[in-house]
């Protein structure tokens, strides 16, 4: 199964274009949960200056999808139609120091490096980060939390390119951050951001962190194929006992179960599809709302397009970005 190969127009329509393009990149490969069908272009910018480049010269007709390391994502079997971005450490992972107690941040740094470097550095108040698959992108656009702090907490500014290809800067009170999401228009592409830490002893940072990963072990199913925290948790409550008391824990659909370890966490334990995965993921929001009446919403995010709609959906040029 597979998209029209878009790669040939694409480049002759962007010639300035410095990063990689490749047709129907599996997906699969990509994500966590080691499902989906294929990105009908990927595109690799190198830097921040190429990807607005791309942006401001695509055809207006070309679907963008954004992606970042797929920890916490479902492809859908059909794949994804049209472009889709994924930034990659080379280009976006820099983490560096500024002043005092500032780290600069590609939005492709794994947000555990991140922890990781800033306790090297002796800056406090990133460690939860540690406890967060992921990248600092996807980090910002749901404002990602653990451990009693989140994204709000430590961002002094983030920079961005929209969906035009201006460069853009958000201050704390642009980003509008709130449980689990911020108010950035979905078209804006995060690139980087300055965090801001505290000093303290390196010891004593250290010490925290290995507190957050002690708990993940034993709490979390880490070494198993899953895309992380599926549902947000309800005001009051947490969305875990919501699925125990439904009768959830171990609910299997195809190859996809709900994990026995942490039941707001699915698995592919046994080849499943997408479909599957999405499948367990919406009969445990139904048999939720039948028990408590709460209606649970996904956390992780869902993109692409059924196996039987590749043909319908096929994106194929019509012209230049007018």
């Amino acid at each position: 199964m597979s998209f029209p190969d878009l790669v040939p127009d694409l480049a002759r329509l962007m010639p300035g274009l410095r990063g990689r393009l490749v047709a129907n990149q599996s997906m699969a490969e990509l994500t966590w949960f080691r499902v989906g069908g294929p990105a009908q272009v990927m595109f690799s910018p190198v830097d921040a200056d190429d990807l607005a480049y791309a942006l401001a010269h695509l055809p207006n007709d070309l679907p963008v999808t954004v992606v970042g390391v797929g920890s916490n994502l479902i492809v859908r079997d059909g794949g994804i139609p049209g472009f889709v971005i994924r930034l990659t450490p080379k280009g976006f992972g820099a983490i560096e120091r500024v002043g005092e107690a500032g780290l600069r941040v590609g939005a492709a740094a794994l947000d555990k490096r991140v922890a990781t470097i800033a306790a090297e550095a002796g800056l406090s108040g990133l460690e939860f980060l540690s406890g967060i698959p992921g990248t600092i992108g996807g980090a910002l656009r749901m404002n990602a939390g653990a451990h009693g702090r989140e994204m709000k907490d430590v961002v002094e500014h983030a920079c961005a390119v929209g969906p035009d290809g201006a460069r853009l800067v958000f201050t704390p009170a642009d980003l509008g951050f709130s449980y689990r999401k911020s108010a950035v228009a979905e078209g804006v592409i995060f690139t980087a951001a300055l965090l801001a830490g505290e000093p303290d002893e390196i010891p004593a940072i250290k010490a925290r962190m290995a507190d957050i990963a002690r708990h993940r072990e034993e709490s979390q199913p880490v070494r198993e194929r899953t895309g992380g925290s599926t549902f947000k948790n309800p005001p009051g409550v947490s969305a875990w006992k919501l699925i125990d008391a439904a009768g959830c824990r171990g609910l299997r659909v195809g190859g996809a179960m709900v994990s026995e370890l942490h039941c707001n966490f699915l698995i592919n334990f046994a080849a499943a599809s997408a479909s599957d995965i999405e499948a367990l993921g919406e009969t445990v929001r139904r048999r939720v709302l039948e028990s408590s009446g709460v209606v649970l919403e996904w956390e992780i995010k869902r993109i692409g397009i059924p196996l039987e709609l590749v043909q319908t959906r096929a994106v194929r040029l019509t012209g230049p970005k007018s």
